[in-house]
């Protein structure tokens, strides 16, 4: 297959805005030159993840991952670098000659034969069978009639791929016609195997849900019995934790909400499939669910980089209740920073579902954007069930309660116009609830902030997040380290810097990363005139060069070139270094000798080492004058 041109690949890249594709995955701000968020490839709570504009590249200071907008799409997609190039350019409506677009096929090949790529490709089918069974086939019309009921239509169906897993056991069947490995089959999570190690369809007279990762691709399903009449099994089986599914770090519909955040700004956190679903159904695309299990921290993590703010919406019973109070303390704890929470409190006895089916989606809708409420309205109605506020005891515990949460607020307005709210209702001196909230803020260690306090606290956050990691990585280096990286960042910026440095006989580097960084910079500009961060990202196939050189465009250097610095970086490199090195290797020598007591090689390698000693004080007299 034809290799794609040099040119081509540039003309791809610099078609679109790396800041426009990367937060269509990351939730970006702007701070300073740069824009920053929660980086995509670790756990994190303080945003360290970078991406530079101007010079079109992201780096992460906290794992080190770096590259350019085609680098991001590889990592985070878990595709080929042709691929990658394939995606920008349908994206900016670039279309490539035929014999580059067959490349595809040997760019994704590697991830299709992994086991991760099979585990995939098979749940893809299992997926396509299923849903074919439910739409097409006799067996599954009472499937079709069970979702008929439930108010599904035809194309909320197609859109969610739903299927039905019939008695018969076909699934097994179908991955032997197919031939799919054994290995493969067992790590999947769609069979059961008994003793004698034969598998067996896990999922059977089931309505079937694939759940999907982020990238829309289906990794797990769960599936529902038609009847759970005289039935002890359990109501909803989902596949167990596979390679390719963690169901702590999944939420169901994640790939299309998304997209909705984009348009609308925030997602709503359902509890159930069938609520997601129905939502879908009424306009609402932007709807997520948990597992069939309690929210977890990796969720509210995930949630965190894909919006700016989550709506929980849970049933109105005090079940729901109980889950929305313990998904709001998890967020609280997870520390989302800038993303805010809302409520949305459905009537009780009635989930988004059941609203959707008997209100319609028009209702259902206008019910979300007017019973959008903060986190302390929630708590202030919440922690009045099951007591009784006409008696003294009861409303101290509630107060206390209630300022507590209060306290927590950061905006000294709304604390006021909460303290206001409690002191109208219950004919208290606003005053003294005042005084009370102060003294719980003390106990709590919790200190309210003046709207100014609060802004340069962010400069200083994002100070710590930009400046302070270079400085840090900075203090580390050694000087001759620090000599490499700012002649080698002169000598990527400067043709005049490249040519006067490579006049010097056997220049070199000290250290290999720098060296290779230096062949391989000499490499590209035999087919560059220009020198681009983002276009030398595509000469670095190592993760570890990659990181280098996004440390080398961060450093904080003079724009104005001047020869004597440059000189003195090549001084460092090319002579200090070695000279150090050289004094180090004798003085040690000489410490042998002296025990050995061999008189003629201690005089000898003293002579040595005065000499080397003179150059030394040489290069200092002449760095100073």
């Amino acid at each position: 297959m034809a290799r794609i041109p040099r040119d081509t690949i540039d003309r791809v890249r610099n078609s679109v805005d790396i800041v426009d594709v990367i937060g269509r995955y990351v939730q970006l701000k702007k701070a300073g030159k740069s824009f920053t968020g929660l980086c995509p490839f670790h756990e994190e709570q303080t945003p360290s993840f970078s991406v530079n504009e101007e010079k079109q590249y992201y780096h992460c200071f906290g794992c080190g991952r770096s590259g350019n907008v085609f680098q991001f799409l590889m990592d985070y997609l878990h595709i080929g670098f042709v691929e990658a190039v394939q995606k920008i350019a349908k994206d900016s409506g670039i279309e490539l000659p035929q014999q580059y677009q067959a490349d595809t096929n040997q760019g994704t090949s590697q991830f299709a034969n992994s086991e991760r790529g099979q585990l995939i490709a098979l749940h893809q089918k299992a997926a396509q069978l299923y849903h074919h069974i439910l739409v097409n086939t006799p067996a599954g019309a009472p499937a079709r009639a069970y979702l008929k009921r439930r108010g599904m239509t035809d194309d909320l169906v197609e859109q969610f791929q739903l299927g039905y897993a019939p008695e018969q056991r076909v699934l097994k069947a179908f991955c032997d016609q197919q031939k799919t490995d054994y290995q493969i089959l067992r790590k999947s999570g769609l069979f059961k195997e008994d003793q004698a190690g034969e598998l067996h369809d896990r999922f059977v007279d089931r309505v079937i849900y694939p759940i999907k990762n982020q990238r829309g691709q289906v990794i797990a399903f769960s599936g529902r019995l038609l009847s759970t009449a005289d039935n002890d099994l359990p109501k909803y089986l989902n596949s167990p934790e596979t390679p390719i599914f963690n169901k702590r770090r999944t939420l169901f519909n994640l790939d299309v909400a998304r997209k909705g955040a984009k348009q609308t700004g925030k997602m709503y956190l359902f509890e159930g499939f069938m609520d997601v679903i129905s939502a879908y159904g009424a306009g609402v695309s932007n709807g997520i669910a948990s597992m069939g299990t309690s929210f977890t921290e990796e969720q509210v993590a995930i949630i965190q980089r894909s919006t700016p703010q989550l709506d929980i919406c849970y049933d109105g019973d005090s079940a729901g209740q109980n889950a929305i109070d313990r998904a709001i303390k998890l967020v609280d704890q997870k520390d989302t920073g800038s993303m805010v929470t809302r409520i949305v409190q459905l009537p009780a006895g009635i989930d988004p579902d059941e609203y959707v089916q008997k209100c319609g989606g028009e209702k259902f809708q206008r019910y979300l954007s007017q019973h959008e409420e903060t986190v302390v309205d929630f708590y202030l109605r919440f922690f009045r069930n099951d007591r009784n506020l006409s008696q003294q005891s009861e409303l101290i515990n509630y107060l206390d309660q209630s300022l507590k949460v209060i306290a927590k607020v950061t905006s000294p307005v709304e604390q006021d116009m909460y303290l206001g709210q409690l002191a109208e209702e219950f004919s208290l001196d606003k005053a003294a609830l005042k005084s009370q909230l102060a003294q719980l803020s003390e106990q709590l260690g919790i200190h309210p902030q003046t709207p100014g306090q609060s802004y340069q606290q962010q400069v200083v956050s994002r100070q710590e997040y930009t400046q302070p990691a270079i400085q840090e990585s900075a203090k580390a280096l050694s000087r001759t380290e620090l000599a490499e990286r700012m002649l080698l960042y002169y000598m990527l910026h400067s043709q005049e810097v490249w040519a006067h440095v490579t006049a010097e006989d056997n220049f070199h580097f000290v250290h290999e990363r720098y060296q290779t960084l230096y062949l391989l910079a000499a490499s590209y500009f035999t087919e560059h005139g220009d020198y681009s961060v983002a276009d030398f990202l595509n000469y670095l196939n190592e993760d570890d060069l990659r990181n280098t050189l996004s440390l080398i465009e961060q450093l904080n250097v003079n724009p104005v070139i001047k020869m004597p610095v440059i000189d003195d970086c090549v001084r460092i490199i090319m002579h200090q270094t070695p000279l150090a090195s050289q004094i180090d290797q004798v003085q040690r020598k000489l410490k042998e000798a002296n025990t050995l007591n061999n008189t003629e090689l201690v005089m000898q390698l003293t002579v040595k080492l005065v000499d080397l000693l003179k150059k030394q004080q040489q290069y200092k007299a002449e760095e100073t004058n």
